[in-house]
């Protein structure tokens, strides 16, 4: 357990039991196929998405085999962090994937995935995008023409009723997410609700301090960011934010997380449309030119850690956030610990560390879970369906404490 987390709770007089770490050691689990069936299929795309070089091809082979084996092995010596990741792996690698934190494996796997691309070597594939291909097809994709024109459906809906939609087209927007559907996870299902909902305590904060400077911390590229961008067009459009700072990823991480040239992007994508979309596209422009929408792209969002562990910076940026919007599963993973709490674990008790009201948008795609009433996880279960992970239920859960220790709202 981190220690900030731990002295959090203190803090608060919570007594909430300590909570084991997903691994990916348990027969049948969800992150168990995430390494036996995911990641060799993701090593297998990435290899045929780009024509790699001899060497690259053979440095991808190589993972494929670490891989297979189930056995991590260290970065290369001249790895530019190299460092780091050696202590963060202390005790870890050398050993098997399944038996590292679920976190910090997954994570030290896209880490080597990157150095297997030679994304950071001095050669010709330095800054290369392995994911650039799948991100750039689903973007340039006609399911994305639908979606933007669809904007200009909401002319017809009263202030409410656009704010509540365009709230709910970012929560939705991350079952766009390319590292799940590699396998074809939750293919065709229908999303069926919410297992949280707490839009109302989103709202009530969002009113109590417009125009307030926000944090929305990204998730996927794409299909989800193209939302995301559109709700920060409304918050600033309507005065509910005199300033976004929207964070993303500074290198290509976990398939589809977004970086800045992937805003960029979106930006350009949102700018050519017509219609509603095009005009939130010239607003968030200016917005960016007038640095009332700002990019962040912190180290520590790839760092394999969770967000209980943050450095001084990054918490005093959050700190000085009126609120932070944080967007997917990857998000929800970080700050929750990636641990295997009892369901009904407040969300408050376990977030208690962070600098200042927080509310997370996510479907579900792991198992990472608190603030679930008994009788809904019992509910749920009782269908057969994994909705744990297949990306078809999505919770708005926040807190409103802006300080540890005091009472979440």
């Amino acid at each position: 357990m981190s220690r900030a987390l731990d002295d959090a709770r203190d803090d608060a007089g919570d007594e909430t039991p300590d909570a084991a770490p997903i691994l990916g050691n348990v027969p049948g689990s969800y992150a168990l196929s995430v390494f036996r069936e995911r990641h060799p299929v993701l090593i297998k795309q990435v290899r045929e998405a780009l024509p790699y070089t001899p060497d690259r091809r053979r440095a991808l082979d190589r993972l494929l085999g670490e891989v297979e084996r189930d056995v991590m092995e260290p970065l290369e010596p001249s790895a530019h962090d190299g460092a780091a990741w050696a202590e963060w792996g202390r005790g870890k690698i050398g050993g098997r994937w399944v038996d590292a934190p679920f976190l910090w494996a997954e994570s030290y796997f896209y880490r080597k995935l990157l150095e297997a691309t030679g994304y950071f070597g001095d050669g010709p594939w330095r800054g290369v995008d392995p994911f650039g291909p799948l991100k750039q097809a689903e973007l340039d994709g006609p399911d994305v023409d639908g979606e933007l024109a669809a904007l200009d459906e909401t002319a017809a809906l009263s202030p409410d009723e656009r704010a509540e939609a365009l709230l709910l087209g970012s929560l939705w927007g991350n079952r766009a997410d390319l590292s799940h559907g590699a396998t074809g996870a939750g293919g065709g299902e229908r999303a069926t609700g919410l297992v949280v909902d707490d839009g109302p305590l989103l709202r009530a904060l969002l009113g109590d301090l417009a125009p307030a400077r926000i944090c929305l911390v990204a998730d996927n590229a794409g299909r989800e960011l193209l939302p995301d961008l559109v709700l920060a067009d409304h918050l600033l459009a309507h005065g509910q934010a005199r300033e976004i700072a929207l964070h993303v990823k500074p290198v290509p991480y976990f398939v589809s997380d977004a970086t800045p040239s992937d805003v960029l992007a979106c930006l350009r994508r949102l700018a050519a449309a017509p219609g509603r979309a095009g005009e939130a596209g010239a607003r968030l422009w200016a917005a960016t030119e007038d640095g009332r929408l700002t990019l962040r792209a912190h180290p520590f969002a790839c760092a394999p850690l969770p967000y209980a562990d943050m450095p001084d910076d990054l918490r005093g940026e959050f700190a000085a956030a009126d609120l932070t919007i944080t967007k997917g599963d990857l998000n929800y993973r970080r700050l929750t610990g990636d641990r295997m709490w009892p369901p009904a674990t407040p969300f408050a008790a376990v977030t208690g560390y962070f600098p200042g009201p927080v509310v997370a948008l996510r479907t579900l795609k792991s198992d990472a879970l608190v603030g679930v009433p008994e009788h809904t996880v019992a509910e749920l279960d009782a269908t057969g369906r994994s909705w744990r992970t297949s990306g078809t239920h999505a919770m708005i859960q926040g807190r409103g404490a802006h300080k540890v220790g005091q009472e979440a709202a």
